[in-house]
C-alpha cells in the first residue's frame, strides 16, 4: 500500500464517521444560505500568473512546516502581499489541518479559498460549501470515473468550481471531454511524494482547450515561476516555501516580483 492508497483508506473511515455526527442534508441548508463565494479563477489568467498560497502545518514528506501558524494572522500576510487565493488543508492526521483553521481564514480574509482536502465522498463537497470554499480540490487518481464527475457536478451545484489534480499523461485523458476545466498539474507523485518540476512543463501541451492551469508543488524560486508562466501557465500553488519563511510578505514578493511587475 502506498502513502496515497493508505492516505484514502484513513480517510474513507474518517468520513463515514463524521457522517454519523453531521447530516449531509444539514450541509445543503448552510450552504444554501451563505452568500456567493468569490469568484475562484479571479485573476488567475489575462497573461498575469496568480498565486494560491497555502495554510499548512505539516505533510508526510516535510514533516513539521509551521506547526504554531495561526491561519487567520498568516492569510492578512498573503492577502496583502498579493495572493489571488488562499488554500487551507483540512485533512488532520496527514498534515494538521484543522476545520476550525478553514472557519478562521473564511470569516477574516475575502480573497476566494481552496478546500485542500482528500475528497472521497459528496459529504466532503457539501461540507467545503457550508464552510464558504470558492473551489474544492479533486484527485483524479484518487477518484473512479464515476465518483469523480459526480463530484464535479455535486461542486457546481454548490455554487464551487472543482480544481482536477493530475499528475500523469493519463489521468489527463480521463476529463479531456470537460469544457474550461481548472486543471491543478502536480509536480509531486502522490504516490512517492517525490517532487519533479518538469511535469507541468511535461503536460502543458496536453491540457484540454481553454482549461485554466495551476502548477502545485516544488515552486521556491522567481526564474521558475517566469518559465511557468512564460509556458502559458495561469497560477501556482505554493505552501511549504512561504510556510518557512520569517516575513512571508517580503517572500511572496521575491517570489512573484519579477513576473507581476513585467505584466
Amino acid at each position: 500500500m502506498n502513502l496515497l492508497e493508505k492516505i484514502l483508506e484513513s480517510k474513507r473511515a474518517e468520513i463515514e464517521e463524521r457522517k454519523e455526527s453531521i447530516a449531509l442534508e444539514y450541509l445543503k441548508s448552510q450552504a444554501a444560505i451563505r452568500p456567493s463565494p468569490p469568484y475562484f479563477r479571479a485573476g488567475l489568467g489575462g497573461g498575469r500568473i496568480g498565486l494560491i498560497a497555502e495554510i499548512k502545518r505539516k505533510s508526510p514528506s516535510a514533516g513539521d512546516i509551521r506547526p504554531d501558524i495561526v491561519p487567520v494572522h498568516m492569510a492578512a500576510a498573503y492577502a496583502q502581499a498579493g495572493a489571488q487565493a488562499i488554500s487551507v488543508l483540512v485533512d488532520e492526521p496527514f498534515f494538521g489541518g484543522k476545520e476550525s483553521d478553514f472557519n478562521a481564514v473564511r470569516e477574516g480574509a475575502e480573497l476566494p479559498m481552496l478546500y485542500k482536502e482528500f475528497v472521497v465522498d459528496p459529504w466532503q463537497v457539501w461540507h467545503a460549501a457550508a464552510m464558504g470554499a470558492s473551489a474544492v480540490l479533486l484527485i483524479v487518481a484518487a477518484l473512479d470515473d464515476e465518483t469523480l464527475f459526480a463530484l464535479i457536478d455535486g461542486a457546481a451545484r454548490a455554487r464551487m468550481a472543482s480544481l482536477l489534480e493530475v499528475h500523469t499523461a493519463e489521468e489527463l485523458q480521463r476529463i479531456k471531454h470537460l469544457t474550461a476545466p481548472l486543471i491543478g498539474i502536480n509536480n509531486r507523485n502522490l504516490s512517492t511524494f517525490e517532487t519533479d518540476l518538469d511535469t507541468t512543463f511535461r503536460l502543458l501541451d496536453q491540457v484540454p482547450e481553454g482549461a485554466t492551469v495551476i502548477s502545485e508543488s516544488g515552486i521556491k524560486e522567481p526564474g521558475e515561476v517566469a518559465r511557468l508562466q512564460e509556458a502559458g501557465v495561469h497560477g501556482i500553488l505554493v505552501g511549504e516555501h512561504l510556510l518557512r519563511q520569517d516575513d512571508v510578505g517580503r517572500a511572496i514578493k521575491e517570489l512573484m516580483g519579477m513576473v507581476w511587475a513585467s505584466s
